[in-house]
Parts: structure tokens; C-alpha cells; sequence
């Protein structure tokens, strides 16, 4: 058992750092923000390293006394630098009252507030955003001192140079300015200052690319899969499930006695979460294709894996190798147009909307907060739905006899 030493620095002063070893490494014991910190360091416990650590932890305790003191300049891989940089932020927040902060402190200051609302795959594609787009721009500035006009200089560079001379989309623009938006308009509220955020209107996103199959495509995709995707393209088509809400399915949340799905997680990035939006938790009823699929699926996976769909290991299917390798050498043999495995989705609404079912109902199976959309959405799809096709006038001549049935 290694003994453990304690030289104290600066004798007859209280709580200040210390350093201690620990199965013969030494480490720093001292106080940040009223709480004891412990930091191991590589050093073997002898007096050459003891003293060049004591000048290491004079330097350190003097820059806490004065308030200059950053922990991530100290300890970069310490488990604790998030919890005293949010600390640090806050500190740095609450003293300037001149809205002088700059734009990266108050953006990291700003995610570590809105974390607890955010899934984790949300939280890292907003980070990415400001790491990869906005720091590099607005870092070094004052929050007050953006102006509406470097807010527009920013959006054309990224119209015109994308992302290291790759194109981006509108819609992923747009996505990259939602995080700039609310990061300016949070610190002029919280700084009193005017935001320049005014009449800055979203790029025109064009029309979603939606392009369902039909149904004879579906069964002939489901009569050409692999044998064991079968039953996932079964339920992916007849029940409309987000991509990751089917491949983050346990078997928990499927009640065969009341042929319902229940969708209350979803996995992104390799992670399981909670589903897009609250009104996305919903209950599924399975149809009779449904209700098979899964019963053959339930003789591959249930008792070897939690979730439904799963890898040889019991792990969940990873969308991209999924579609890479199955969905797409698929279309390409039946000589089907290539389209993402998202447009099962589209396919369901579709299907659903052929054969009459309420648009309520198909809305709520969906996790739609309202119809709404699916008339915006599929009516070209399903002319029937909203009787843009001339017909209507023409069923009611032929019930009166004016026309021949």
C-alpha cells in the first residue's frame, strides 16, 4: 500500500492547493469554485518533481486569487472541464454588462443551458455547426457588435463557398443559421442591446424530393428482398416508421394482443433517444402483413436482442450499412428509380390515403400533430383525395342520369 504524502504550499493559508501522491504518482489537491479538485499527474513521487510541481501550483493559485485562472489551460483532459467551464461562462457572463462578451464564449455558454433539452445527436449537430461555420466567423466578435450586415456577409459565403467549395443545400443553410439567429437574439435580450436580427428572411427551400412507390413496387420489392429483411421492408412499408424509430424498436413496445406498436424512442447516431417531437410518440396498429412480419421477425430476434431489427450481435441495424448493402443493390436488380429508404414512409401516407382511411387516423399514425400536410403533401399523389381530377363533377351527372354510367 503506497503511502500517501502531503506537502502543503503556502503555510497559514487555508484551503490552498496541495500536493499529494498517490500509488507513487503525485497529484494536485486544491479548491475552484468552493470545490475540492483532485488532478493526477505522470510525475513519480520524488523531490525534483515535487518541486517543479510547487512551482506549477504557485503559478495556478495565484491566477485563482487574481480571477484569470481557465481550467481547460491547466487540465484539458480533466473530467471535470465541462462543469467549470460552464462555471467559468456564467462568471464571465455576469461581468459584462457591456455586451462585450464575445460571440464563442456566449454560444458555449448558451449550449450548456439548452443541453438538458436536447437529445444527444441534437446537441452534437449543434455544436458542429458553431465548430465547423460560426466560430470561425463571429468567434472573436462581441455579441453587440454584430451587425446585420455581417450577418448577410456570412450567409453569401456560405451560398457561394459552402462548405470547403462544396455546395450546400438552402435547407441546410437555413439549418445553419437557426443556431446564429438564436444566439444573437438570446444575448441582445439578456444584454439589452437591439437585435440586428430583423427581417433576415429564410433562403427558399424547394419542394421535399417525395417519390412513393406504388403498390405493385412494393410487392415486388418485398417479394425480392433478401429473406431475412423481409419482414423489416414489411413493416417499414405498411406502417410508416422514421428510419430510426424502426431500427430503436424493442421488443418491448410491440403488444401483439392488441396489435399496436408503441413508439415512444427512436436511435440516432448510434444512440438511443427520444423520438423527433413529443406528438411523434404514438401508438402504431398493426395491419395483418404487420402482425406476420413481426411474428417471423420474432423467431429471429426475440431472446437473442431487446430490439426488433437487429445485427448478428444482438446490436441495432445500422441505417447507412442497411441501406448501402440491401436497400439500394435492391432497386438497382428490379430496375426500380433510386430513392432513399425514407420514402417507405411516404409510401404508407399514400397507400393509406388510396384506400380511404381517415385522414385523422392516418395523422396520428404517422405522429402528424394535424392532416394538415398530408393534403399539402400527397394530394398530387392520390387525386381522389381532394377531387382535383374532374371527376367529381362527373359522378354527380352520372348518379342523375346525365352522363352514362
Amino acid at each position: 500500500m503506497a503511502m500517501k504524502m502531503t506537502f502543503r504550499l503556502l503555510q497559514g493559508v487555508r484551503d490552498m492547493a496541495s500536493i499529494n501522491s498517490r500509488a507513487g504518482k503525485l497529484y494536485i489537491d486544491f479548491r475552484y469554485f468552493g470545490k475540492r479538485c483532485r488532478e493526477m499527474t505522470l510525475l513519480e513521487d520524488t523531490k525534483p518533481n515535487r518541486k517543479r510541481l510547487e512551482n506549477f501550483v504557485t503559478k495556478l493559485e495565484a491566477e485563482i486569487s487574481l480571477g484569470t485562472f481557465h481550467y481547460e489551460k491547466y487540465f484539458p483532459n480533466s473530467k471535470k472541464l465541462g462543469e467549470f467551464q460552464s462555471l467559468e461562462l456564467i462568471k464571465e457572463t455576469n461581468s459584462h454588462h457591456d455586451a462585450s462578451m464575445s460571440f464563442d464564449n456566449f454560444a458555449k455558454l448558451w449550449i450548456t443551458e439548452k443541453k438538458p433539452e436536447w437529445r444527444a445527436s441534437q446537441i452534437q449537430n449543434v455544436e458542429d455547426i458553431f465548430r465547423i461555420y460560426l466560430n470561425p466567423f463571429f468567434g472573436k466578435m462581441a455579441v453587440n457588435c454584430i451587425k446585420k450586415s455581417l450577418i448577410m456577409k456570412f450567409r453569401g459565403q456560405l451560398v457561394e463557398n459552402g462548405n470547403d467549395g462544396k455546395p450546400l443545400s438552402a435547407s441546410r443553410i437555413n439549418h445553419i443559421m437557426t443556431p446564429l439567429r438564436m444566439v444573437i437574439n438570446e444575448a441582445s435580450e439578456r444584454f439589452e442591446f437591439e437585435s440586428p436580427w430583423k427581417n433576415i428572411k429564410p433562403l427558399t427551400v424547394p419542394k421535399s424530393d417525395i417519390q412513393p412507390f406504388d403498390l405493385d413496387e412494393v410487392m415486388q420489392i418485398l417479394d425480392n428482398v433478401r429473406t431475412d429483411f423481409k419482414p423489416y421492408y414489411t413493416v417499414r412499408f405498411f406502417t410508416g416508421l422514421r428510419t430510426g424509430e424502426i431500427d430503436g424498436l424493442p421488443w418491448k413496445n410491440v403488444d401483439f394482443q392488441r396489435r399496436q406498436i408503441i413508439i415512444n424512442q427512436a436511435i440516432v447516431n448510434g444512440e438511443i433517444g427520444a423520438t423527433k417531437t413529443q406528438g411523434s410518440n404514438r401508438l402504431v396498429q398493426m395491419n395483418q402483413l404487420v402482425y406476420d412480419a413481426l411474428l417471423a421477425q420474432k423467431t429471429i430476434s426475440y431472446g437473442k436482442s431487446e430490439f426488433v431489427f437487429c445485427s448478428k450481435n444482438g446490436s441495432p441495424l445500422n441505417h447507412r450499412n442497411v441501406t448501402k448493402r440491401v436497400w439500394y443493390p435492391l432497386l438497382r436488380f428490379l430496375q426500380l428509380e433510386k430513392r432513399n429508404p425514407y420514402q417507405t414512409r411516404h409510401t404508407t401516407a399514400t397507400l393509406w390515403l388510396a384506400s380511404g382511411e381517415s385522414p385523422e387516423w392516418i395523422a396520428s399514425q404517422l405522429g402528424h400533430s394535424s392532416s394538415k400536410m398530408l393534403f399539402t403533401v400527397y394530394s398530387r399523389f392520390v387525386p381522389n383525395l381532394t377531387r382535383q381530377d374532374g371527376s367529381a363533377l362527373d359522378n354527380v351527372l352520372k348518379q342523375r342520369g346525365i352522363l352514362p354510367q
